[in-house]
């Protein structure tokens, strides 16, 4: 146990992230709050459409009912635009995990009272899911960002996720659909991708050592695809990963993508609760590519890209130019731990560009974490430098107006 609480697990910089996390809570539990004190204002509300159709299909499946979405049984009504079906009724994007996800804290709850009246106590329940992967997602971006960048690019990182207003707008699910799980499921595969990767040097058996890690693997794939089929562009790009960072090893990379890939198609198994008929069908039915190459011929697609985007981390206006002159111009700064997370990050705006529709949110969401990296590891490259104490004072400067900024923006949010 002494070896465990360790000065390395438990030390100054984790407390610190771990404030910073407990700040992006408080912002989310806000917006969950503002929006459900509604009731005080207009009396009692239900879920917003597309969150009370997530509710209805995952009920219907945890109690005996129809699997989510295989098709939805009101398939020929209005359903909302955030939920894509084919003609068939089958949901084309989801699969039944984010309908399990946001139904599942309610059977805690007791049944005679999910109704209308008591909806400001039990509404918060389908939110908590998200919440925690919100927060999942803060400290693992830490994680990956201090073991590449230091403690400097880990809370440079940290610190834009934990006050990005997309972020936590997605993870409070606030008037959008709850792509964080896409997100987070996207980043724990790729990194987790590279690390098995790099532990394939270690003088082990390779299969039996790294049973943790293909199992991790395996999660994150299953999250990222269950989440939003068209995420499973992150299964070639994990295989990619580990052939590049272990070319030695490509063997023994193949069989821990394999072993990760066959668990992540049992665990989506798992999700149609093992129906292999309903299974298959929702496969038939799943739009796994969708996009479209028309969209990079229309300028306003860009523009809609870019606010996007800064909306999502508006400091990055001003450091994502420095940072890619600085790439382009330092060869110092062209290292992996640098060029994969900006890599993997133009690919998924490309992806975002791509889709015009509901799974173009998924991608850029997605994208945020991996463009935060990229740029802290950058920003932390250049506090090395002589000019220290300039970029030091820069940067901090930006990062406190940026705080400010978002908190302003959230106090004024009307509550309901």
């Amino acid at each position: 146990m002494t070896r465990f609480f360790t000065r390395e697990r438990f030390g100054r910089p984790q407390f610190l992230a771990g404030g910073l996390l407990l700040a992006f809570l408080a912002q989310g539990l806000w917006l969950v709050y503002s929006e459900l004190r509604a009731t005080e204002f207009h009396g009692p509300t239900m879920p917003g459409t597309s969150e009370q159709v997530r509710i209805a299909a995952g009920w219907r499946q945890f109690h005996g009912g129809d699997i989510a979405g295989t098709p939805y049984p009101d398939a020929l009504s209005a359903l909302p635009l955030e939920v894509s079906q084919d003609p068939d009724g089958f949901d084309t994007q989801h699969s039944p995990l984010l309908s399990l996800v946001t139904a599942a804290p309610l059977l805690a709850w007791p049944q005679r009272l999910l109704d209308a009246d008591s909806s400001p106590y039990w509404r918060w329940l389908p939110r908590l899911p998200f919440l925690a992967c919100g927060l999942f997602l803060g400290a693992s971006l830490w994680y990956v960002a201090r073991r590449l960048c230091g403690n400097t690019g880990g809370f440079l990182a940290l610190t834009l996720y934990c006050f990005s207003p997309s972020m936590i707008q997605a993870s409070a699910a606030w008037h959008t659909e709850p792509e964080i799980l896409a997100a987070w499921g996207s980043f724990g595969a790729i990194f987790t991708a590279i690390a098995v990767a790099h532990t394939l040097y270690a003088p082990r058996e390779v299969i039996l050592w790294n049973w943790r890690r293909i199992v991790l693997l395996g999660v994150s794939l299953a999250i990222a695809v269950g989440s939003q089929f068209s995420m499973i562009i992150v299964v070639p790009l994990a295989l990619a990963f580990l052939l590049y960072v272990a070319p030695i090893r490509r063997a023994a990379a193949l069989a821990i993508w394999a072993a990760a890939v066959l668990l992540a198609t049992a665990l989506l198994f798992a999700t149609y609760f093992f129906h292999p008929h309903t299974f298959f069908a929702g496969l038939q039915h799943a739009s796994f590519w969708g996009a479209t190459w028309r969209a990079f011929t229309v300028p306003g697609v860009y523009r809609q890209v870019a606010i996007e985007i800064l909306s999502a981390c508006p400091a990055l206006a001003v450091l994502f130019p420095v940072a890619i002159a600085t790439y382009i111009a330092w060869p110092r700064t062209r290292y992996f731990g640098n060029s994969a997370p900006g890599l993997v990050a133009l690919l998924f705006i490309a992806l975002g560009m791509a889709h015009p529709h509901v799974a173009g949110a998924g991608f850029l969401l997605a994208s945020i974490p991996f463009l935060l990296i990229f740029v802290s590891g950058i920003l932390a490259d250049l506090m090395e430098t002589p000019y220290r104490q300039l970029v030091t004072a820069s940067v901090w400067g930006l990062l406190v107006a940026y705080i400010l900024w978002s908190l302003q923006a959230l106090i004024q949010i009307p509550r309901g």
